[in-house]
């Protein structure tokens, strides 16, 4: 009888094991797309690590999505395709243990897929990119990037404005929930419409939307606009919600070197690295000699600017610490282009908190970071800059704008017509702005 039981017990044991063999071991709980001007990011949301097979198929366009072992616990709802590469998500039940995912897409796309561990914002996810194959037939996409300058006639200073985080990585969160990725894309873009008024300063933003771009993408990014400056705006966090202030960042040394071995040891970063000088035909000492060089000019550079900067925002809140900071951030090693990160509050004090979230304070901080833009390239302006041309005069005077100026009033002072200084300065009005330079022409014959 003891054996019978026995017997009976192990085929109970057997039974619940090879049930438990076709039990779906992973469960998706919900699916979520993110928009960027470069591809759609389809994010699944696990609550495991998934085996998965990405593929693309054709006629029409489609990428497929095989989820081994997996049971889809909640279908996907209130998806936005209107402007994403996806134009709508079809999945089946597939060999009774398995998922298939089907992306409707309205471009060819080339997908790429990965696993993302937890993080305390998320579980498990399964992100699957979407790189259109022909991105100027993107309509999102066209004009977006400066490739090339005329160099025969004096160009605009680029300012590239990078606002952290994005998309399904929200950065720091405050105690009443704000999201720092929010926050400082209301100040990147209040910083954006400063500089757009700003005369021989033209911006560019990295990241315009709620989306994610990668740390190294931000750096390619500022180079294809072929930046002057690269900003990194950010809100700190600390375990201890007392820390305030605000803090500026340029690169470390220790950075820069890690940094120029990566960049040397890349063929298709070296062929044109440092201010589109080619390193490719130089030897290896030479080269990092080179580079050597470049950062240190670069991270010079950023200290001025973090410091003009700095100054600003002292002026207007508490700063963290009274000077510039060190740091390997990943943003800041471009090795050509002078690159600094604002902190901009501590997103983790309730009070600081409440004053990130303030449209006024945000206002604020962007008049901040454009005062110091304005004091270090009046005072630095590259060469071949409209900025630089106005510093030279071009063999005449130039003229700051101070509050209460008119054109009419300027014209009157140097004794010229306001036709002609609208027409020597390109403007199409008499709408001039404070902090802007204008060209005073020769009265005998400008």
């Amino acid at each position: 009888m003891n054996v019978l039981r026995i017997i009976a017990v192990l085929v109970v044991c057997f039974s619940t094991i090879a049930h438990a063999g076709i039990v779906h071991a992973t469960i998706v709980d919900g699916i979520r797309l993110w928009v960027g001007p470069e591809g759609t990011r389809v994010v699944f949301d696990v609550n495991s690590s998934v085996d998965h097979d990405v593929f693309v198929l054709k006629n029409p366009d489609r990428v497929v999505v095989d989820l081994k072992n997996t049971t889809l616990g909640r279908k996907p709802v209130n998806l936005d395709f209107s402007q994403s590469f996806v134009k709508g998500i079809r999945y089946a039940k597939r060999n009774r243990l398995d998922v298939r995912v089907v992306l409707d897409l309205n471009v060819s796309v080339r997908p790429n897929s990965f696993i993302l561990n937890p993080t305390k914002h998320y579980g498990h996810r399964l992100v699957v990119d979407l790189e259109a194959t022909h991105l100027p037939d993107n309509p999102f996409n066209k004009g977006k990037i400066v490739t090339s300058f005329d160099t025969n006639e004096p160009r605009a200073v680029v300012v590239a404005i990078d606002a952290g985080h994005g998309g399904e990585d929200p950065g720091a969160l405050g105690q009443r929930g704000t999201k720092e990725k929010a926050v400082v894309l209301a100040i990147a873009r209040k910083l954006e419409a400063l500089l757009v008024k700003e005369w021989g300063i033209r911006p560019v933003m990295i990241r315009q939307g709620d989306y994610y771009v990668s740390l190294r993408e931000r750096i390619l990014k500022a180079r294809a606009y072929k930046a002057d400056l690269f900003i990194s705006i950010h809100a700190d966090a600390f375990k201890n919600g007392h820390a305030r202030g605000a803090s500026v960042y340029v690169l470390s040394q220790k950075g820069a070197s890690s940094e120029a071995a990566r960049w040397l040891a890349a063929s298709e970063n070296s062929a044109d690295l440092i201010g589109g000088v080619s390193l490719d035909d130089k030897d290896d000492l030479l080269a990092s000699v080179l580079l050597d060089l470049s950062q240190n000019a670069t991270i010079a550079a950023s200290m001025e600017i973090g410091g003009k900067i700095l100054e600003e925002l002292q002026r207007i809140s508490r700063v963290h610490k009274a000077q510039v900071e060190h740091a390997g951030f990943v943003v800041l090693k471009s090795p050509d282009i002078p690159s600094i990160l604002v902190e901009t509050g501590f997103i983790s004090n309730r009070y600081e908190e409440t004053k990130l979230r303030d449209k006024k304070h945000q206002q604020q901080l962007a008049r901040a970071l454009l005062k110091g833009v304005r004091r270090y390239f009046r005072d630095n302006p590259p060469p071949g800059t409209l900025l630089a041309s106005a510093a030279q005069g071009l063999g005449r005077q130039h003229y700051v704008i101070s509050m209460g100026d008119t054109l009419s009033s300027i014209a009157q002072k140097y004794r010229v017509t306001a036709r002609l200084l609208r027409s020597v300065n390109g403007l199409m009005d008499d709408n001039i702005a404070v902090g802007q330079v204008l060209v005073i022409p020769d009265r005998r014959g400008g």
